[in-house]
C-alpha cells in the first residue's frame, strides 16, 4: 500500500459507516417521510463501491461477496413479491396491505407492508448496484499504449 493513499484510506474509514447507518435510516424511515427502499439501496452500494475504490477490487469482494451479493438479489426480489402472494393468499389484492394486520383501525397492515415491500427493494438495488459495479471492476482493463 502506498503511502500517498493515506489520508483517502483515513478518511474512508471515517466516512464509510456513517454512509451505511444513513442508508439503514433512509431504508426504516422511508414510510414516514422521503427517502425509502431505491435510495437506500442507492446508498449503501456507495459505501461499499466507496471501499472498492480505495481498498481494492478484492477487499471490497471479502466484504461483500459476489456469492453473497447474488443471493440478495434473489432474496430481495423474493420478498418483495412474497408480500404481495402473501395479500393475496390472505384474500385481499396484490400488494393491499390492509389484510397483513387484522387491526384495520390503525392500518398497521399498511406500515408492515410497505416496510417489507420497501426493504426487499432496498435489499434489491443495492445488490444489483454492487454486482453491475463488480462486474465492471473485475474486467481486464490492461490496455498497452500500442493499442491507441
Amino acid at each position: 500500500m502506498s503511502q500517498h493513499h493515506l489520508i483517502l484510506r483515513i478518511i474512508s474509514k471515517i466516512l464509510i459507516p456513517p454512509i451505511l447507518l444513513y442508508a439503514f435510516y433512509v431504508q426504516f424511515h422511508g414510510d414516514f417521510g422521503p427517502g425509502g427502499g431505491f435510495q437506500a439501496g442507492v446508498i449503501f452500494a456507495v459505501g461499499i463501491i466507496l471501499y472498492a475504490l480505495v481498498f481494492g477490487l478484492e477487499g471490497a469482494q471479502k466484504v461483500a461477496p459476489p456469492s453473497v451479493v447474488q443471493v440478495f438479489m434473489a432474496f430481495g426480489v423474493l420478498l418483495y413479491a412474497g408480500v404481495g402472494v402473501a395479500t393475496l393468499l390472505l384474500g385481499g389484492n396484490f400488494l393491499s396491505y390492509d389484510v397483513l394486520h387484522p387491526d384495520l383501525a390503525h392500518h398497521s397492515g399498511q406500515h408492515y407492508g410497505i416496510l417489507a415491500v420497501e426493504l426487499g427493494v432496498g435489499i434489491t438495488v443495492a445488490s444489483v448496484m454492487i454486482s453491475l459495479f463488480y462486474s465492471f471492476a473485475g474486467r481486464n482493463a490492461e490496455i498497452d499504449d500500442e493499442d491507441w
